[in-house]
């Protein structure tokens, strides 16, 4: 099976996108501008169409800076860099296997419940899980240039 990639991952179901995270290794900490993908009702012939929609309306990725341990997301129709997270490895609560998580618990007021993790499931290509304070709510892909 090759590896996948945003429109693969689009078109797997939920419980699959959670099936290929948890036999992910978590990978490196990644170092760069990453275009985002919200995996939002995944696996439906609308996840395509909705996930563009929320790309240029709400959320376009993320830029990690690994040598300081943060990353800031970029947000809204003209990627304004915003809504800043620490960046470090721990146990996924997932499934409580080694994951990159991105902490906005003392860096931003308006995103102080969530927790994002993120697993390496191709060269390149992140898969995320989002978190509001416990409770596994949504998917993302983060794609950095090869």
């Amino acid at each position: 099976m090759p590896p996948p990639d945003v429109p693969a991952l689009l078109a797997m179901s939920s419980d699959e996108l959670d099936e290929l995270f948890r036999r992910s290794p978590a990978g490196e900490i990644p170092d760069g501008d990453a275009e985002g993908t919200v995996l939002i009702v995944p696996g439906t012939s609308v996840s395509t169409i909705k996930a563009r929609f929320l790309r240029f309306l709400a959320w376009r990725g993320k830029v990690f800076n690994r040598a300081q341990g943060d990353l800031r997301n970029k947000v809204g129709p003209f990627g304004l860099k915003a809504v800043r997270a620490k960046v470090y490895k721990q146990a996924s609560w997932f499934d409580g296997q080694e994951t990159i998580v991105l902490d906005y618990s003392k860096t931003s007021f308006v995103a102080r419940k969530v927790r994002d993790e993120i697993r390496e499931v191709a060269p390149h290509l992140y898969l995320g899980l989002v978190f509001w304070e416990r409770d596994k709510v949504l998917h993302f892909a983060l794609q950095f240039p090869a």
